[in-house]
């Protein structure tokens, strides 16, 4: 008998040795385009979402989640490389070229199935990299975990595509034929966008979506517990990134970048998180996180050049999550329009700087205009008939913008100025630019300019030209510094033999307009005889701003010399900022007169069309 129940003993110990060394199955639910704010688990305003209300009772809701870009190509890019996209130069939308990454790094995929998973795409990639073959087993609308081998531990990644910005692109026809199950009557209408009965329905349509794809999500942890994995298997749930109502995807504003986050961790693996099923967590969390963290879990090696840091898994403590206190984010080219944007959100402030103010968040994006919402608004701003808050997506922006998100979630009240938040605001500041040094941000460049010099190893770029950067860093910077400060160095810079100090303080000089019209000599030499077109079409850009000289010659004559389609892309972003918003200059381009490579392009073809019709 005691022989016997030694044995018994001997093999549940032996049961339980192979139970604890089995590793766990990791699957990613991932919904399209959808911040935290529309679903009632995290927003008062939101709607309710059983399915993942029921997997945060079970699992670990985060609170400050979000995603480093506003836009799926960025945001992506970031998610599979576990590294902040401006240091590689994965952070424009979408890329006109694929980058390659450094070696020695790769996709976080690959780092698993090297340690035996099985990973599995289904099925949306939408990055900027070259895609190695060793990331996947399979990425496609076919690939499961079913077809991995018996006992194979693996990593699933389930795409929801129900929530894209697509599906608001409904007509004035579709909206008389079609009644949302949530009531537009009774929606919450975010303070910045007009009260209007279109916009009260479209908020109520997007929250029907919401409530399909919580139904999705829900199929997705019914096929686990059909195939008894469920207790074997740790779940994220997540937003790829912020929602598609006007002003959000593609800015760095909360509704941009902050994501709902669910983290089921199943009772067999409960010493890898220091959180217990049912709870919430304030902690910080990025998507630079996600590839580190997932690996964590796996009990594989977090690369040393991975920027980010896990979350879950051996090792992350109590003390380590409450260090977790700011998350960045970057937002710069969407689509063929083109921005730059830095933000910092620590605690509840969130800092943006804004390196080329002049540019309305407004500024023509096709895609985004083909919703509804967007058009009414605009119109409406057209008539006059906004208010302050609602008419600021229009107007041009100041350098910095601070927020208290805790009182004011949909940054109305800019903080910059106000002098009880100066130390807020110097730390903030002091943070971020120490980040952007950090990762030798790429977008201090044109991106054209990367292309031709930086795409084959763009990290290695940014080691090598980081005193560069730190230079071009320091002349746009003069932004926030008073014109008297910034005058003598300005008027260094518009001199020197480095195009891109020329560019940067042309930047500046338009930041401050009226203000810089002493240099106007200088800046008119320049728009006529720079060595590079985009800084003639800078010069003429401050020239239009300030209504010194009609830009439009200088514009269309550097559009017709260029013989890069990205080149032409971005002066033809300045083409439409004058068109649009100063002065309402026009703009006869002969589109025969373009070079075949820039005429050929589908970016430059939408530029061209919409300065046709307007």
């Amino acid at each position: 008998m005691k022989i016997k129940s030694q044995i018994i003993l001997t093999v549940c110990l032996l049961v339980t040795i192979i139970v604890k060394a089995q590793k766990p199955n990791i699957v990613w639910i991932v919904s399209e385009d959808n911040s935290k704010h529309y679903m009632e688990l995290f927003d008062k305003n939101g709607v309710k979402t059983p399915n993942i209300e029921k997997l945060a009772k079970e699992g670990i809701v985060f609170t400050r989640a979000f995603s480093n870009a506003a836009v799926c190509s960025a945001a992506r890019s970031t998610l599979i490389t576990s590294t902040y996209g401006p240091k590689l130069a994965t952070h424009y939308h979408r890329a006109e070229a694929k980058i390659n990454l450094a070696p020695g790094q790769e996709m976080f995929p690959s780092y698993l199935r090297k340690a035996g998973y099985y990973t599995t795409n289904n099925a949306k990639e939408d990055y900027n990299i070259f895609k190695a073959e060793n990331v996947w087993d399979d990425s496609s609308y076919n690939a499961t975990w079913r077809n991995r081998k018996k006992g194979q531990p693996f990593f699933h990644v389930f795409n929801i595509g129900t929530t894209h910005e697509g599906q608001l692109h409904f007509s004035e026809e579709d909206k008389k034929n079609n009644k949302t199950k949530t009531d537009p009557a009774t929606v919450f209408v975010q303070p910045n966008h007009p009260q209007t009965a279109l916009f009260r329905y479209t908020n109520a349509f997007y929250r029907d979506k919401i409530v399909e794809m919580d139904s999705e999500v829900g199929e997705v942890i019914n096929q686990l517990k059909d195939d008894g994995l469920l207790e074997s298997t740790i779940i994220f749930y997540y937003g790829d990134h912020g929602g598609v109502l006007p002003y959000s995807k593609g800015y760095l504003t909360e509704t941009g970048l902050h994501v709902p986050l669910v983290v089921y961790v199943p009772e067999k693996y409960k010493d890898l998180t220091i959180f217990e099923p049912g709870t919430k967590t304030d902690a910080f969390v990025s998507f630079v996180d996600f590839g580190a963290t997932v690996l964590n879990i796996a009990g594989v090696e977090i690369p040393k050049n991975m920027d980010g840091k896990p979350f879950i898994g051996k090792n992350v403590t109590k003390k380590v999550i409450n260090k977790r206190d700011y998350t960045i984010g970057y937002a710069d080219r969407f689509d063929e329009k083109y921005d730059m944007v830095r933000s910092i959100r620590k605690g509840k402030f969130k800092y943006i700087r804004n390196f080329q103010p002049f540019n309305p968040d407004a500024l023509m994006n096709d895609y985004r205009y083909k919703q509804l919402a967007y058009k009414e608004w605009e119109q409406l701003y057209r008539d006059g008939k906004l208010n302050k808050v609602q008419s600021k997506f229009f107007e041009p922006k100041i350098p910095e913008e601070l927020y208290d998100v805790e009182a004011d979630p949909f940054e109305t009240n800019n903080l910059a100025a106000n002098p009880n938040f100066k130390s807020t605001l110097k730390e903030l500041r002091t943070t971020l630019n120490a980040e952007i040094l950090k990762m030798n941000d790429l977008s201090f460049y044109p991106e054209f300019y990367l292309l031709q010099n930086a795409f084959e190893n763009p990290k290695s770029f940014g080691e090598t030209h980081k005193k560069s950067l730190k230079k071009y860093l320091s002349i746009a910077n003069l932004e926030m510094v008073s014109y008297k400060k910034a005058t003598s160095k300005l008027q260094k810079y518009l001199t020197s033999t480095d195009a891109w100090e020329r560019y940067w303080a042309l930047n500046v000089c338009s930041s401050f307009g009226e203000e810089a019209k002493e240099f106007t000599a200088k800046i008119i030499e320049i728009s006529n005889s720079d060595t590079e077109l985009i800084n003639k079409v800078k010069a003429a850009e401050f020239l239009g701003i300030t209504k010194v000289e009609n830009p439009s010659k200088v514009m269309i004559k550097a559009l017709y010399e260029s013989k890069d389609k990205v080149e032409a892309l971005l002066i033809l972003n300045s083409v439409v900022l004058m068109h649009d918003y100063y002065s309402n200059y026009s703009f006869n381009i002969q589109e025969e007169k373009l070079n075949d490579v820039v005429k050929n392009s589908n970016q430059i073809k939408r530029r061209l069309a919409y300065l046709v019709v307007n």
